[in-house]
């Protein structure tokens, strides 16, 4: 930042769509860097026997090199270290406190919240708040405290470490959440392109991990993509089966995308390889009139 003394607030770097309203997240979208979206941060968990991973090293030096504070203390290897992240909860709770700092942060990266509300940002109901969804949503604040952004000067004279959330505490007398943020983070969202990720959609694939973690990655790309290998494929889903079974994954994932209504596309093979050739999207699911569905998430 040109200014060591100015602090950076979520509210201020979300940028303006081509429609001139700021992007802003809701209960019904969230902003998202298009960087973490690719980078395969959030991916399904793994539910294969054997398949648990204690934690995963992301290379973002090319994604990340124009980080403002990146460029002036001349660091050019950027990687991402952490325990795995699951689409399934840690993405709803890291969504819970893009919009938290979005209505409470306008002037400060520490904010407190009451958990029910945390947890309606993350799009829980009110009938799932209970003691365990306490668990899961604290156990998901360690692990997104646990994932750090290290940059490295190219002579390993200069080393910052940074993370997704410096502080996560959640009172359990007092049923609050408690969140600081380092401002350097807000960056990602000043020197990307941002992504506007329906939440409609990722509710209608709950408990489909591979097809959500896909969603977010292909709503990062541009509207006319060139057809994607598997192989991309598998690197963004962090997959940890053999290679026969990631195919079967993939294919599984993309047909839960069409039938959601998400996704017009073709599966074809090519020089032993599989591709994804993407034709159209549809960012809402084509549930705009399905009443029933609609219900079912504001109940």
């Amino acid at each position: 930042m040109n200014n060591k003394n100015s602090v950076l607030h979520l509210r201020d770097v979300l940028s303006v769509s081509s429609t001139g309203n700021k992007l802003t997240p809701t209960s019904h979208s969230t902003v998202q860097p298009v960087a973490l979206m690719r980078l395969g941060l959030f991916v399904p968990t793994l539910k294969r026997k054997g398949g648990k991973v204690e934690s995963i090293t992301v290379d973002a030096s090319k994604e990340l090199a124009e980080l403002e504070f990146a460029q002036a203390e001349g660091y050019t290897d950027i990687r991402i270290t952490g325990p795995r992240l699951s689409m399934e909860t840690d993405f709803k709770v890291w969504v819970a406190i893009i919009v938290s700092f979005s209505r409470y942060g306008a002037s400060t990266n520490t904010i407190e919240l009451p958990f029910s509300q945390f947890a309606s940002f993350a799009g829980y109901p009110d009938k799932e708040k209970t003691t365990v969804l306490r668990t899961r949503v604290a156990d998901a604040l360690t692990r997104l405290r646990g994932t750090t952004i290290s940059l490295s000067s190219k002579s390993m004279t200069k080393h910052t470490v940074t993370g997704l959330l410096q502080r996560g505490q959640y009172d359990v007398e007092a049923d609050t959440i408690r969140l600081q943020a380092d401002e350097s983070l807000w960056e990602l969202y000043r020197i990307d392109n941002q992504v506007l990720l329906q939440m409609i959609v990722l509710r209608k694939l709950a408990n489909k991990g591979s097809a959500q973690a896909l969603y977010t990655f292909i709503e990062s790309l541009p509207q006319k993509p060139i057809p994607l290998s598997f192989n991309r494929i598998k690197k963004r889903l962090m997959l940890t089966s053999p290679d026969a079974q990631q195919n079967r994954t993939i294919k599984k994932a993309i047909e839960e995308l069409q039938s959601a209504g998400y996704l017009d596309a073709t599966v074809t093979k090519k020089d032993k390889e599989w591709y994804l050739i993407i034709h159209s999207r549809n960012p809402r699911c084509k549930v705009t009139d399905d009443v029933d569905f609609i219900r079912g998430l504001t109940a």
